[in-house]
């Protein structure tokens, strides 16, 4: 009997829940939907455009976003095993627009897009979900958006409508909308912990078992710094960092694994793409490095004609010698296992080092020139010899 009063109460109080949201942005909804532009190319920047114009609070704006999504696309319930994560997003956009449906990562980049291009910090976020008490074996995407100075969570795909024999019912669903971590984690979880936005998050083991209820006792995790951290890292460190936090949530089923690896090639082929910019770098430098040095050389060969003064004339080859620096600090960067790339960082090395003393004549020619009285300096421009012995 408990359970048949218990039932219709949470269903009233979802009701209500849903309900009360509708009412407080009932002026916003009615302004959205009565835009009417385009889902062409431009679409982003004119909806972007429309909401600034007629929203001046960042969560009107958000609200503008979810529910215009929410009026505009279809799920895609014939492609809903078809997510391609590893697309760009202004791909994934673009076939949103053109299909005018489209998964969850549609539904996610396009909320995050406008977000961001209102000047609202966006992130999407991967993970997978609880419905009716069972996790899906399939992934999830959805969105976060710091209004103010506080992070909320926004499903734009659930929040869109819902399945119903396989096919897509279109109904806004308020329950997704401005959701605190507290709340989603009931159902969503990240594969990367720093995404539940909680001081005490929920590890994997825990999510499957619904033990979702936060629990002081664990130790706390400050996400606000390690967010601040992971935003001045490079890809790879966000890559790396990220990894060892899904390791230690817990492993607990293929989705989590299987992120992992893509994870594990990513930062393989971001180290890949560091090799291969540094040691480009390296040879841009060295080149104007070269470059620097030919045009003091043929400076020299003229005699030093036009005049420069002395601190000219020595910036000239110091210019030069700073760029053979910057290419041999580029290749002090480089680490790699790669014999190919081995032997063409030698071989570039082994450059530099001649270049190297060539400035360090190119220095003490200039230290003797401007040691040398005026009246005799003409003469250090020519080489004399006695039988083939050189005599300056």
């Amino acid at each position: 009997m408990k359970n048949i009063i218990i039932l219709p109460f949470l269903i009233i109080s979802f009701a209500l829940n849903a309900q009360k949201k509708s009412d407080e942005y009932k002026k916003v909804d009615d302004k959205i939907v009565q835009y009417s532009g385009s889902l062409k190319d431009n679409a982003i920047s004119e909806l972007t455009k429309f909401i600034n114009e007629n929203f001046h609070a960042e969560i009107d704006k958000l609200r503008a976003t979810f529910v215009w999504i929410a009026s505009n696309f279809d799920y895609d319930a014939e492609n809903m095993f078809a997510i391609k994560f590893y697309s760009e997003p202004q791909e994934v956009i673009g076939e949103m627009l053109k299909n005018k449906k489209g998964v969850c990562m549609h539904f996610a980049y396009f909320f995050n897009e406008i977000g961001n291009q209102l000047g609202i910090k966006t992130v999407v976020i991967s993970g997978y979900t609880k419905q009716r008490g069972f996790v899906d074996y399939v992934p999830h995407v959805w969105c976060a958006s710091l209004v103010d100075t506080t992070w909320y969570l926004f499903d734009p795909t659930w929040g869109s409508g819902y399945l119903q024999n396989n096919k897509f019912v279109k109904k806004l669903n308020n329950d997704y909308f401005r959701i605190t971590p507290e709340k989603l984690i009931n159902s969503h979880m990240p594969f990367d912990p720093l995404w539940q936005f909680l001081y005490y998050p929920i590890s994997s083991q825990e999510f499957y078992e619904s033990k979702t209820a936060i629990n002081k006792s664990k130790p706390f995790f400050s996400y606000v710094d390690t967010l601040k951290v992971y935003e001045n890292q490079t890809k790879i460190e966000q890559l790396i960092s990220t990894n060892r936090r899904i390791e230690q949530n817990g492993v607990k089923n293929t989705l989590t694994f299987n992120q992992l690896q893509s994870n594990a090639r990513e930062i393989e082929y971001y180290k890949s793409q560091s090799v291969v910019n540094d040691y480009n770098s390296a040879i841009y430098h060295y080149n104007k490095g070269i470059d620097k040095l030919n045009r003091f050389i043929d400076y020299r060969n003229k005699q030093f004609i036009p005049q420069k003064t002395e601190i000219e004339i020595r910036e000239m080859v110091k210019s030069a010698e700073n760029s053979l620096i910057s290419s041999q600090n580029e290749l002090q960067k480089i680490s790699t296992t790669d014999i190919s790339t081995i032997n063409s960082i030698n071989q570039l090395r082994t450059s530099i080092k001649e270049a190297t003393l060539q400035v360090k004549e190119q220095n003490d020619f200039i230290d003797k020139y401007f040691s040398t009285k005026k009246i005799f300096r003409k003469s250090l421009f020519y080489k004399y010899t006695w039988f083939g012995v050189p005599l300056n």
